[in-house]
């Protein structure tokens, strides 16, 4: 069953592990990832590898430490000590990061003992039979994007398909799930739950909307960081797509994101689990129209999402740059690296137009908190 999407199962490990081993990209990856190691040794442990669980433990999780450990200044977590370790919860997440949003929640779910997740990984990235493998030997299972189908009636057969896939893994796997809010990551640091999300989560679970939504578990994921990955590819893709004209991506570059995530610098990062949503929460909203319902629970994982959002120094300075204001929220130094790195745009096309955008992704999450806070006065 779902045998096209699913992830990998535990007898499917040990050959993914040897074709993973025989790659010419396994070096360079060992070679970043652990480079005291000796790639044999690496390679013996990957192929002495029989589950999943296996994988997950022997390799994943001190690669996903060496990315936190070479890239980070720490990752923190709260929220996750109020879910149970026998229930199973689907994860909304903003998305700010290709891979490492869904990388470090899952460390952090093994170091708070509960079960690691399975992973949504768009098509249009599943490309290559290591990129394919390293996927779905971790708990990913594929989700089209409207580029990676031929129509618009074959996504919404795929959207049907993909909503039958999660509630089978909620409620019949008892394995827990990580989807993003919204269909691609966050480029403009405007965290907002597509409503079309919402509506394929419905599809699934039957003619109570409120119930079918329930018995999913929904659990708000908010990550925060203090560098946003890949802030100067996501300008300059903004800036392209501003111009009105279609924008096609260039082959690599969803490779080239993924690889400039992982190495570049991201300074502190925190992720937060909100409460998760009951029936008690959701029936209050099953006599409106299914456009209002989709949109009222949008609204509602938005504001648990930017609720929890962690507010760094650079969230400031960039805010008040952008509108010329000043705050006691940073020091001195900290604005001038923030300034320094605002710079690197200097020698790009455009460069006043792209330092805007990267002042607005910055400062998006300070406005958001804001008119928050003025909602709840």
């Amino acid at each position: 069953m779902f045998d096209d999407i699913r992830p990998y199962n535990d007898s499917e490990i040990p050959a993914a592990m040897r074709r993973i081993v025989a790659d010419p990209s396994f070096g360079p990856v060992c070679a970043f990832l652990f480079p005291d190691e000796n790639p044999s040794v690496v390679a013996d442990l990957l192929l002495s590898c029989r589950s999943v669980r296996d994988f997950q433990k022997k390799f994943m999780y001190s690669a996903i430490y060496s990315i936190i450990g070479k890239t980070t200044d720490g990752v923190t977590v709260d929220g996750l000590d109020a879910l149970s370790p026998d229930k199973s919860y689907l994860f909304v997440s903003n998305h700010r990061d290709i891979v490492l949003d869904a990388a470090f929640l899952q460390v952090l779910l093994d170091d708070a003992c509960l079960p690691t997740s399975e992973i949504t990984f768009g098509a249009n990235l599943m490309q290559g039979q290591f990129v394919i493998d390293f996927g779905k030997s971790n708990k990913m299972f594929r989700v089209e994007r409207p580029t990676t189908v031929a129509s618009g009636r074959e996504f919404l057969e795929k959207s049907n398909y993909l909503s039958n896939y999660i509630r089978h893994t909620i409620t019949e796997k008892h394995e827990s799930a990580w989807i993003a809010q919204r269909n691609g990551r966050t480029k403009d640091g405007d965290d907002r739950t597509d409503r079309g999300i919402i509506t394929m989560l419905c599809q699934s679970g039957g003619a109570d909307r409120a119930r079918s939504l329930a018995e999913l578990n929904i659990v708000p994921l908010s990550i925060s960081y203090e560098w946003e990955p890949c802030d100067i590819l996501k300008s300059v893709e903004l800036c392209k797509r501003a111009t009105g004209l279609p924008y096609a991506k260039q082959p690599g570059e969803d490779l080239k994101s993924i690889l400039t995530g992982i190495t570049q610098k991201k300074g502190r990062v925190h992720v937060s689990a909100g409460r998760c949503l009951t029936e008690k929460d959701l029936s209050p909203l099953a006599g409106l129209s299914r456009g209002e319902f989709t949109k009222a629970v949008a609204e509602m994982i938005d504001r648990a999402i930017l609720s929890s959002y962690t507010l760094y120094p650079n969230n400031y300075i960039a805010h008040d740059i952008f509108y010329g204001e000043s705050s006691d929220r940073y020091s001195v130094r900290q604005k001038e690296e923030f300034v320094s790195h605002l710079s690197e745009l200097d020698g790009y096309p455009e460069s006043d137009t792209l330092k805007k955008i990267l002042l607005g992704m910055y400062s998006a999450p300070v406005r958001n908190k804001a008119a928050l806070s003025r909602q709840t006065l």
